[in-house]
């Protein structure tokens, strides 16, 4: 099972950048994008379930326009279910489940911080929000894997400059305990680490400067996934040889069967 998370920044300017060129090239069974940027009306036809081989798709888009919103696409059908439960977060188009067999995929987007103290808060509120709902998830299915961008660099491995970064949103104490205290609460695995601990691992690049040509960046795409099938990874890697946002493909081979909701 082949599963890929992915931040678009824009899933119709990802497309233009050749996106489904590249997932048609890549057989992949669970595909989770964040930041779709679109209502469902406006995303393109060459990047509908139909066209990419998907038994199912689900979206839950932001009520404001060209903003976050969420989508997630399987190679088996799936029962889907849309938003956290919160007004405010499922107004922003953060989160999607999809139910399969003895497994669920969660695709979810974290709200960034980096605007002001304002968003910054209601990052925090979200974290504790997520964190509670994930527990209940957790308490009812046997296998979870999370994919998403986090917008938080776990640890100092994670970004390239991270002793100028430690009172910037995406760095802040705060923000990487509340990974630790998520991990040791849940049980949940970082898989991208427990297959790879190179440093100069990241996924996202800011667009000022030469940071994408010089590798500054920052890992804030994540797979975390319940321990039994953290074990099954076999393989992870991220997509470089085109760039279709300010973030890259995350990729994660798990030796595992995907199989329909019933």
């Amino acid at each position: 099972m082949r599963v890929i998370t992915f931040n678009a920044n824009g899933i119709r300017s990802a497309e233009r950048k050749g996106l489904s060129g590249w997932l048609a090239r890549a057989p992949w069974d669970v595909l989770c994008i964040q930041e779709i940027k679109a209502q469902l009306q406006d995303i393109p036809g060459t990047i509908s379930a139909e066209t990419l081989g998907a038994r199912q798709a689900a979206f839950v888009p932001a009520q404001k326009k060209g903003y976050s919103g969420v989508a997630l696409y399987a190679a088996e059908p799936f029962t889907a279910r849309l938003g956290l439960g919160d007004p405010l977060f499922d107004a922003e188009g953060r989160y999607v489940r999809a139910d399969f067999g003895n497994l669920s995929v969660i695709s979810v987007y974290f709200p960034s911080g980096t605007s002001g103290d304002v968003r910054q808060a209601v990052k925090y509120q979200f974290l504790n929000t997520f964190l509670a709902h994930l527990k209940n998830v957790l308490a009812e299915k046997k296998h979870v894997i999370v994919c998403g961008d986090v917008n938080i660099a776990h640890k100092e491995i994670d970004l390239k400059n991270w002793k100028s970064n430690q009172k910037n949103s995406g760095f802040l104490p705060e923000e990487r305990a509340w990974l630790d205290t998520m991990l040791a609460e849940t049980g949940l695995v970082d898989v991208f680490r427990s297959l790879d601990g190179r440093a100069e691992q990241y996924t996202w690049w800011s667009n000022r400067g030469q940071a994408w040509a010089k590798n500054v960046g920052w890992r804030l795409d994540y797979q975390f996934a319940t321990p039994e099938i953290a074990r099954c990874a076999k393989a992870a890697s991220i997509y470089k040889n085109e760039r279709f946002s300010d973030h890259a493909p995350l990729v994660i081979d798990y030796d595992f069967t995907l199989k329909a909701s019933t």
